[in-house]
């Protein structure tokens, strides 16, 4: 799964589109915007369509406020 689209942030915590590379199926997610979460969790996240993981050459996005920011 890939992040298509953020609908809403406060702080940290997120809603976003997310959308899957293989079959191309969207879920509405809640999500945490943190180096954690981007480059492990997302790509970890197993599509309820077709089963499938993110592959291996999956890029992970930034996040909006540096670590250790306080917000």
């Amino acid at each position: 799964m890939k992040i298509k689209q953020i609908l809403d942030q406060h702080r940290r915590d997120f809603t976003a589109i997310f959308e899957c590379e293989h079959c191309e199926a969207t879920d509405k997610l809640r999500g945490y915007d943190d180096d954690n979460f981007h480059e492990h969790v997302v790509p970890a996240m197993t599509c309820k369509a077709c089963g499938k993981k993110a592959p291996a050459e999956y890029r992970a996005l930034r996040t909006k406020h540096p670590a250790g920011a306080v917000l």
